[in-house]
């Protein structure tokens, strides 16, 4: 992982939670309560709140022997997990089992209420609420990974765009609980497939579960696509704009918003062996129309990035300022034409005359559009979804595409695209003669 790459805590107060999440959106976020509001109204799948507690008087005045054999109770504002109590089942009128397998009373669960209410859980010790939800539990196809909690799916959105995702895995050592900080399993995600890549235990990478022999890596997750949507709404919903939303699947109802976070953790990088930053600039002034559409546009800059980088990180390649490159057409089919690589440019851009005849400017292909300023004033350029092939090397990323019929080549490398790979200064004479004016 570069470090240039790598999204520092500096950098994510200033860059992104700080310049784009208003206040208004973080209180929602911070607010179990508020959250389960503005989901409710955009109708966000969420589990159900059974009841609130704001108060010592709703606490004393509620029938506690009328709840479920299963549920959780938890502070509004708790931070980290603390204050949660998972009951899985019921032994008798007033006695359940929690996750933890331990007993807990009315009484207990009563005393438990009026320490949150007090803030004993909250951050600043503040007065705060308390609340009664539907339990979710495991889905079967978590079971043979998790101990005892619920897993859940932290997933990255910024502007609308799913940026990176990871499966946090509850373990002993974390007492049944998906928080990587209490010894959970973090597990990096490939956006484009929902199949997990590489697994962290306490920031060090491993392979296997641990004391057994199951791979970590490879998990398929089930309603991916619905996950990727689901956590887009929940973003838009919320009016974050920079966002980290947690998704539990429901054994029955499949994919639900747990909670919001205005100002994420880092250790999703670690988990993915990628850096956010890069990620997130490549984002930053995409215009997205809808949450399909943001799915659509991770799909499209993300798949198989993990992939390639550890192909790339094997040998270190060396290119001219002049290559010849195969352009794969809406047909599937390599078109070799010759590129300029040019470091100096973020993106690549694609001439709009070549990306026509490719096939590549049909409107099922278009994933954005972005504005910018030309000698003709400001102009709207398409971004598409484009692979080519370059020294041997398989390259899925977007292109601007826009009018390079007065330039020498119709296609230009911008650095974005250019991880793993030397550039000689050289040009190739043979390659220049066949360069078209």
């Amino acid at each position: 992982m570069k470090s240039s790459s790598i999204l520092g805590l500096n950098a994510r107060g200033v860059l992104f939670t700080g310049k784009y999440n208003s206040r208004a959106a973080k209180k929602i976020a911070d607010s179990k309560l508020q959250t389960d509001r503005v989901l409710r109204h955009a109708n966000v799948p969420h589990p159900i709140i059974f009841k609130k507690f704001t108060k010592a008087f709703d606490v004393f005045d509620f029938k506690w022997s009328d709840l479920p054999d299963a549920f959780a109770l938890k502070p509004s504002r708790g931070l980290g997990g603390e204050g949660i109590i998972v009951v899985k089942k019921r032994i008798s009128d007033n006695v359940w089992l929690t996750s933890s397998k331990k007993k807990i009373t009315i009484e207990d669960l009563k005393l438990h209420t009026l320490d949150i209410l007090e803030g004993a859980f909250s951050m600043g010790n503040e007065p705060d609420s308390a609340f009664i939800q539907e339990y979710v539990g495991r889905h079967p196809a978590f079971r043979k990974y998790a101990f005892r909690g619920t897993p859940d799916i932290r997933v990255i959105v910024f502007n609308k765009i799913p940026v990176m995702a990871m499966l946090r895995l509850p373990t002993k050592e974390s007492g049944g609980r998906a928080n990587l900080h209490q010894g959970a399993l973090g597990l990096g995600i490939d956006i484009a497939s929902g199949i997990t890549t590489k697994a962290i235990l306490n920031n060090k990478e491993i392979a296997l579960k641990p004391g057994t022999s199951r791979k970590l890596r490879g998990i398929k997750i089930p309603y991916w696509n619905k996950i990727l949507e689901i956590s887009v709404t929940g973003q838009i919903a919320s009016g974050l704009v920079y966002a980290g939303v947690d998704i539990v699947l429901h054994p029955e109802k499949g994919p639900q918003i747990i909670e919001l976070n205005a100002q994420p953790g880092l250790s999703i990088q670690l988990a993915n062996m990628e850096g956010l930053k890069r990620r997130l600039e490549r984002v930053d002034d995409i215009q997205v129309m809808t949450a399909e559409h943001g799915v659509k546009i991770a799909k499209a800059l993300f798949a198989g990035k993990f992939v390639n980088r550890v192909k790339n990180n094997d040998d270190i390649k060396t290119i001219k300022a002049i290559e010849e490159v195969g352009i794969v057409d809406a047909n599937a089919k390599q078109n070799q034409i010759l590129a300029k690589i040019d470091t100096g440019a973020w993106s690549s851009t694609i001439d709009i005359s070549l990306a026509r005849k490719l096939g590549l400017l049909k409107k099922n292909k278009i994933i954005a559009t972005r504005k910018k300023l030309s000698s003709l004033g400001e102009e709207e350029r398409p971004l598409i979804a484009i692979t080519f092939y370059l020294s041997g090397r398989k390259i899925i990323t977007r292109a601007t595409v826009s009018d390079r019929k007065l330039l020498r080549y119709q296609f230009l490398i911008g650095r974005i695209d250019l991880q793993g790979f030397l550039i000689s200064p050289t040009i190739d004479k043979d390659n220049l003669v066949k360069a078209k004016w």
